[in-house]
């Protein structure tokens, strides 16, 4: 089947981002799947882009020696999963600066002359499925800041790195206040989304 590269991103072992992330890697293992899972947090990534990393930005190839692991894992994936909270409707540090460190010039795209539009490079990955909790209610997230972690992801990350690939979006909201009925609706959902990836 495919490769799946599923990342947590959430400080606490018993969160619900944990069992979103276990039921996720449930059900692609129960359709044959080969996951890849890192906890970012468990795992200590340091998410700080460093001097050299940011100097080599327009200079390539990339200085990617210190997340060359974590490279290989995103290059090696035909899907990928990231299951995060949404804090002040932004993902946690740690995830952000995956994003900055890996996705670097040369392993999820290339600059063009005069650095207009970027070229994709991530043309193996051909699904990504974002899973989120929020505090905040829906009408917050949706109406009044028109899903900004949505938009920044589906456009701004994949849709420049990994334009061809499909693209889904699953948020839990308000979820300090859902009763365990609610949860567990959440999480069939989920198990139903990366069932079919």
């Amino acid at each position: 089947m495919a490769r799946v590269h599923l990342l947590l991103a959430h400080p606490l072992d018993d969160s619900f981002c944990a069992a979103i992330a276990a039921r996720a890697e449930s059900a692609l293992t129960a359709r044959g799947h080969e996951v890849d899972r890192l906890d970012l947090y468990r795992d200590g990534f340091d998410p700080r882009l460093t001097a050299a990393e940011r100097r080599r930005y327009y200079a390539p190839p990339a200085d990617v020696e210190a997340v060359d692991a974590y490279v290989a894992r995103l290059l090696a994936a035909d899907k990928l999963v990231l299951v995060f909270p949404q804090w002040w409707f932004n993902m946690p540090a740690v995830l952000k600066g995956w994003f900055d460190r890996v996705f670097q010039p040369g392993v999820a795209f290339d600059h063009t002359p005069g650095y207009g539009r970027i070229r994709p490079r991530l043309e193996r990955l051909d699904s990504v499925l974002v899973v989120s909790t929020l505090g905040a209610p829906w009408w917050a997230a949706e109406l009044y800041l028109r899903n900004p972690v949505r938009r920044q992801l589906k456009v701004g990350v994949f849709g420049t790195c990994a334009g061809h690939a499909r693209f889904r979006m699953l948020n839990c909201y308000g979820t300090e206040r859902i009763a365990a009925a609610g949860r567990q609706a959440f999480l069939n959902r989920v198990e139903r989304a990366a069932g079919a990836l």
